[in-house]
């Protein structure tokens, strides 16, 4: 069993999301999470691993990286909806993100501008299992 959360249309950077989905997945929600408001506070940065021209280095093991908050806010709410979502089905904690994925939506231009320029927006799915087994009786 699987719990899902998708957001359509959010107004974040797509290569932002990427890069988050990347960094989270794999891990538990409760580790994600204390990780993602480790970001908000700038205390760790998110690795930059494909767009990564011209980022600069940051402290620790990991290369070049960012703090990008806006996209950690939202993708943030969004694993604390996949949990209720799981809830909601009877899924058992802990969970685990099994897939994390960004993609880019529809870009419309923006409204009363005189120079053309197009939004930012984005879709992240966000899929869950739970990593207790279910146990099933047999007769």
């Amino acid at each position: 069993m699987e719990a899902i959360a998708i957001a359509n249309s959010l107004p974040i950077s797509t290569k932002q999301s990427v890069e988050i989905c990347s960094f989270i997945r794999g891990k538990t929600t409760e580790k994600s999470k204390k990780l993602l408001e480790q970001v908000l506070e700038q205390k760790i940065a998110i690795p930059y691993k494909r767009f990564n021209k011209g980022v600069g280095h940051k402290r620790g093991k990991i290369a070049s990286g960012r703090y990008p908050l806006k996209a950690t806010f939202a993708i943030l709410n969004l694993i604390k909806t996949a949990e209720a979502n799981a809830e909601v089905k009877g899924l058992v904690s802990p969970f685990q993100i099994s897939t994390a994925i960004a993609s880019q939506s529809s870009r419309n231009w923006h409204y009363g501008r005189q120079r053309r320029r197009k939004t930012k927006r984005t879709h992240v799915k966000l899929i869950l299992q739970s990593l207790e087994k279910e146990t099933k009786e047999t007769k």
